[in-house]
């Protein structure tokens, strides 16, 4: 069963990391629907919304390698909706 869901990620000095958070991203890109990012310059911060369709154990996955980087705080929201 594949779940819907929302990855909200701060990145706190994105130079420094943006290349990894991109590559972990390309490497989960068949369960990524969707994704808007917002620097924040002014605060040297982005941010970023991204929209997930997939399994519960690959979304997981996914926040995972992205909240073991330095800088990278992850949160997930997925919904109780199941897609078959």
């Amino acid at each position: 069963m594949k779940r819907i869901g929302v990855i909200g990620i701060v990145i706190t000095n994105p130079h420094a990391v943006s290349a990894e958070v991109q590559n972990i991203l390309s490497d989960f890109a068949d369960i990524i629907v969707g994704r808007m990012g917002v620097p924040i310059r002014e605060h040297n911060i982005g941010t970023l919304s991204v929209i997930v369709n997939g399994p519960t154990e690959r979304i997981s996955a996914l926040t995972g390698r992205l909240g073991r980087l330095n800088g990278v705080n992850v949160k997930s929201a997925l919904t109780s909706t199941e897609i078959e």
